[in-house]
């Protein structure tokens, strides 16, 4: 599979596209389930990428909808064709966040907010084992390690000497304060955060205690932004059972001006590189 092929990107455009086609044919998910004899959660699923689909589904709705001109048929068939390949993460078997990296993976930058942990394209090796099998006592070693992998191959977009991933991270004050690991674990995350933030496409910012009640006091949460302008931005939000994705309009511009009110109450990046490396000194005492 050609590198420049990611097949939850391509789910998502092809998505797009099926539900453009059936906006114009003027119909609803619920007749064109009941055309094709399937539910309505299964249209839903192809229109959101969420589930990867078939060229024999493509054929089908395409005839639902009337597409005669056989080039746009081709073109969505191998839209189809390529998003069932898989992609790097696939090789370390089954992610429950699989989505999201695929997202992630193309993405041209990334906006978090973490309330309780180091971002985990920020984390350390050894912070990430400590996090991970604290968060997972019940999931055996190989498990975790698998885990810890499939984070640092992540983290290979932050790092990439051509096109990195321009990362935003605003950090609140409890994430440096909640010892994972031991106390060195977190020396070392900390004074391997204050590094990451001198590279010119990362910006980390902390918000103190002191702030109070904030726009974020809620949770976590993650934009996505991408280079094709065909490609509409995600907010993501991580559960314990399942994902949250939002791609409307309104709903992305709201967590965006919402990120927009966190980074200004935030420190700025020098006072945040301090008031990091403050923390990282009190855990030598």
């Amino acid at each position: 599979m050609p590198s420049n092929v990611n097949p939850t990107v391509r789910r998502r455009r092809l998505g797009q596209e099926l539900r453009r086609l059936r906006e114009l044919k003027g119909m609803t998910a619920e007749e064109v389930a009941e055309r094709l004899l399937v539910s309505q959660s299964k249209i839903s699923r192809l229109e959101n990428g969420r589930r990867s689909i078939s060229q024999r589904d493509v054929r089908d709705l395409c005839g639902v909808y009337e597409v005669e001109d056989v080039r746009i048929v081709d073109s969505l068939m191998q839209m189809a064709k390529d998003s069932r390949q898989q992609g790097w993460w696939h090789a370390f078997g089954d992610i429950p966040y699989s989505v999201y990296i695929g997202l992630e993976t193309d993405a041209e930058s990334l906006r978090v907010y973490e309330p309780q942990m180091v971002p985990g394209l920020l984390q350390t090796r050894a912070y990430a084992e400590a996090l991970i099998s604290g968060a997972l006592p019940e999931a055996p070693p190989s498990d975790i390690e698998k885990r810890v992998n499939v984070r640092s191959r992540r983290q290979d977009r932050v790092n990439a000497p051509e096109n990195p991933l321009r990362l935003w991270a605003v950090i609140d004050e409890s994430a440096l304060r909640r010892v994972v690991g031991d106390k060195q674990v977190m020396i070392d995350q900390l004074e391997h955060l204050v590094e990451q933030s001198h590279l010119p496409h990362v910006t980390v910012q902390v918000l103190p205690f002191e702030m109070g009640a904030h726009p974020g006091i809620n949770g976590q949460y993650a934009i996505l932004e991408f280079p094709d302008a065909a490609d509409s931005s995600v907010v993501y939000i991580e559960g314990v059972t399942s994902d949250l994705y939002l791609e409307k309009a309104n709903d992305v511009q709201r967590y965006s001006v919402m990120y927009e009110h966190l980074r200004a109450q935030a420190l700025n990046v020098e006072q945040t590189r301090e008031f990091i490396s403050k923390i990282a000194k009190s855990y030598t005492s």
